[in-house]
């Protein structure tokens, strides 16, 4: 089980089991809604918890980055507490709301209740505002489930995800109040009580600092765009950046956000070049893919000011294979440029010293264009990597087998993969078929923003 499942499942299985301590007569109702109450808060409870570690990861915090193998991971796995809480958020309402519908349709008996026990200090004051939370709870969850629609309908245009997206703080925080205040008052005082005020409390911090903008503010850099070159088959934009004081250096394969006009989100690029703090500057490349990415070669100049925030990410090449292959698809090229630029500044420096690495880097692209091959020829020329390009219409598809047969002894390499998601998969798949370990040694990022 890979470390997004562990995490996933792991968070449900651990709130299951301290709910069942904090709830031990749940696994015997005395009621058909007695059992509904439990499940009311059990729903609930597993809902904040995932909306909880979902908005934490939104922070892009460092410390779980090196755990996940990267901030691609983190991000799927946000995506996928997301869709858990969703989920559980509308099992928590349909408990809620369907046996109330059942006693209106007359299908159910309305439970008689007797008189509450008197209570006071705080768990009076919660009791006073049930009314007011339960109302807001339900705003905010079919907001929440509104926004989460936005996010997940790749339909709707990234600018309008982006800018929606933030206000899924705005219904976690109307949510954590409508959980103070309703969940269950004697579990406070249980693990499960502690666990949850952690997570509420670090979600709501979080949630603040994605409301006033300051995500990544402590790795964000200004710089200065001081080089552009279009290439138009391929409809890429080269963009070179002088970055000021701040930048802490970057291994090659690692990307960040950059942001080119202060209306506009930031993206993700990956770096393409090596680091080299006398010139601090970086090389991003960007493919024309939505709506801001077409109007980057008209809208950016030389001299344009630019915010950099990363680096970022674990797709470094670092292993100890004494074989590597690389795997670009189309722009996933960019890593392995930059990886290429430092091998040679490497060469260059240390020209005794024997290559540890032998490395076959094979670049499948649909579009061509000579001036771009060439640089890229040379760059591979200066590092002592094996070129293969593979023009998609000239040469066909890049295939498993392919690799294969140039390069004999794969069986002892590792393979890096950066391009299209269903070309990894299916190149993953056929690696495995043929005997090679892919969870140790296939490394591939799987970055998305939605």
């Amino acid at each position: 089980m890979g470390r997004i499942q562990l995490t996933f499942w792991g968070g449900i299985v651990l709130l299951s089991g301290l709910w069942l301590l904090a709830n031990p007569g749940a696994l015997a109702p005395a009621s058909f809604f007695a059992f509904r109450d439990s499940m009311v808060q059990y729903s609930g409870i597993l809902a904040m918890g995932c909306m909880s570690l979902a908005m934490i990861l939104a922070m892009r915090p460092r410390w779980p980055e090196r755990w996940f193998g990267g901030l691609d991971k983190m991000y799927r796995l946000h995506k996928w507490l997301g869709i858990g809480g969703l989920v559980l958020a509308i099992a928590h309402w349909l408990w809620a709301k369907g046996p109330k519908w059942a006693v209106g349709l007359g299908w159910l008996e309305r439970p008689q209740r007797g008189p509450r026990a008197a209570v006071e200090g705080v768990e009076q004051f919660l009791l006073s505002q049930r009314g007011v939370a339960e109302g807001l709870g339900e705003w905010a969850f079919y907001g929440s489930v509104l926004l989460i629609a936005v996010a997940l309908i790749h339909r709707i245009p990234y600018r309008i995800f982006y800018k929606t997206h933030r206000l899924l703080a705005v219904a976690y925080l109307v949510l954590v109040f409508h959980s103070l205040v309703l969940m269950n008052f004697p579990y406070w005082a249980s693990p499960l009580g502690v666990v949850m005020a952690v997570l509420l409390a670090y979600g709501t911090w979080a949630a603040i600092v994605v409301l006033v903008r300051r995500v990544g503010a402590s790795r964000k850099v200004d710089g200065t765009t001081t080089r552009l070159h279009y290439f138009p088959s391929l409809r890429v934009l080269e963009g070179e950046v002088d970055t000021l004081q701040g930048w802490p250096g970057h291994k090659p394969g690692q990307f960040a956000f950059v942001t080119w006009d202060e209306a506009e989100e930031a993206h993700p690029c990956t770096i393409a070049s090596a680091w080299n703090p006398s010139e601090h500057r970086l090389t991003f490349i960007t493919k024309e893919l939505g709506d801001f990415t077409r109007r980057l070669p008209e809208a950016l100049r030389v001299g344009q000011p630019v915010k950099v925030e990363g680096p970022y990410g674990c797709f470094t090449f670092d292993d100890n294979r004494t074989r590597q292959i690389w795997i670009g698809g189309g722009i996933g090229i960019t890593p392995f440029i930059a990886r290429m630029k430092q091998l040679a500044m490497d060469r260059q420096a240390y020209s005794g010293r024997p290559r540890s690495q032998a490395i076959d880097l094979f670049h499948t692209t649909a579009d061509y264009s000579e001036e771009a091959i060439g640089k890229l020829t040379a760059d591979a020329e200066a590092a002592g990597v094996r070129l293969h390009v593979l023009h998609d219409t000239r040469d066909g598809r890049l295939t498993g087998d392919r690799i294969r047969e140039a390069v004999p002894d794969w069986q002892e390499a590792s393979v890096w993969f950066c391009g299209p998601a269903g070309f990894g998969d299916a190149l993953s798949k056929d690696f495995a078929s043929h005997g090679l370990p892919v969870t140790t040694r296939f490394h591939r990022e799987l970055f998305s923003m939605r």
